[in-house]
């Protein structure tokens, strides 16, 4: 494969690891699109003195955007300076597929954004891409993550910083359970809450995470593919490590929850839909994925939100 095609996955470094740059803030439905067209217009933005009046939020709350925003690829630093990607341009822009996040498919795709960062949201892509056990409370979790980084993270962690990590990880992805006395700022659940990918029980106490999707977008899924598959430099990969993953690389079924049958669902649909473009093959006895074309993951955007609009999932 050209080893220019372009991959949003940032894969695991032991010495390129990020914990609690997110100022102890989950991400909210409204930041992405108040803090890239913000950025938009002036590029300068997070560093000026008034982002706090421009952006309606207090000076920490700036920050948490800005984090947010690149750990889902929407904008990288350059110099001293912030700038959009092709892919932000292409959903948040002004003219973009969906500016205002009002596609559920754009929250399946932040949340592939975020999973596979390892390099600016660790605590994610561990949890996504490491993390097996289906059932769990808060404190298991903190431990499990705080043993990961002390094991394969170089440098030091702080343990309040890894703990703050597993609270807002959880706060992202589960619905909040509210009373009259929870303040309203806490109750505004992230966007990512509405996927069901982590499951409070009544108590609120303990956690399920199992895989169980079949309603991930196709086009979400056509993207993902050929993201994983350009990180890789390969052309063809084992549906066996797509779904579970190798040497370090992110897997698709694991971030998406799926089980192994969703998974082979979803990508021959894909490939009935652009049969051109994708093929699955046996090869020396194992069932392989295979790009017949060089594919850039944007394409699939394209896709996602025209031609696979009414395909059903």
């Amino acid at each position: 494969m050209d080893d220019k095609t372009s991959a949003y996955i940032l894969p695991f470094d032991p010495d390129r690891c990020a914990f609690g740059r997110h100022e102890t803030f989950p991400l909210r439905y409204s930041w992405l699109t108040k803090g890239f067209q913000g950025l938009c217009n002036d590029p300068h933005l997070f560093e000026s003195e008034d982002a706090t009046v421009r952006l309606g939020v207090g000076k920490n709350m700036v920050s948490a955007i800005r984090y947010w925003l690149q750990a889902a690829r929407l904008i990288e630093r350059k110099g001293n300076r912030y700038e959009s990607t092709m892919l932000g341009v292409h959903v948040f822009g002004v003219e973009g597929y969906d500016p205002y996040l009002e596609d559920e498919a754009t929250i399946w795709l932040i949340h592939w954004l975020i999973a596979t960062n390892a390099q600016l949201a660790t605590a994610w892509f561990w949890f996504f891409n490491r993390f097996h056990k289906p059932e769990f409370t808060a404190q298991e979790l903190a431990t499990a993550l705080a043993d990961f980084a002390k094991a394969k993270v170089n440098g030091r962690t702080s343990a309040k910083t890894i703990k703050q990590d597993a609270s807002i990880l959880l706060r992202m992805y589960s619905r909040t359970r509210t009373s009259a006395r929870t303040p309203l700022e806490d109750v505004l659940d992230s966007p990512l809450a509405l996927l069901g990918l982590v499951q409070p029980d009544v108590s609120g106490k303990h956690f399920r995470s199992l895989p169980q999707r079949r309603d991930t977008p196709i086009g979400i899924i056509g993207f993902a593919v050929v993201d994983l598959c350009n990180a890789l430099n390969v052309s063809q990969i084992p549906i066996e490590q797509l779904m579970y993953g190798d040497n370090g690389s992110s897997a698709l079924g694991a971030v998406f929850r799926m089980t192994e049958d969703a998974l082979l669902a979803k990508l021959e649909l894909l490939v009935s839909e652009q049969s051109g473009t994708f093929a699955i093959r046996e090869t020396a006895g194992i069932h392989q994925f295979y790009l017949l074309d060089q594919v850039d993951p944007l394409d699939m955007l394209a896709s996602q939100y025209t031609d696979f609009s009414e395909v059903a999932a």
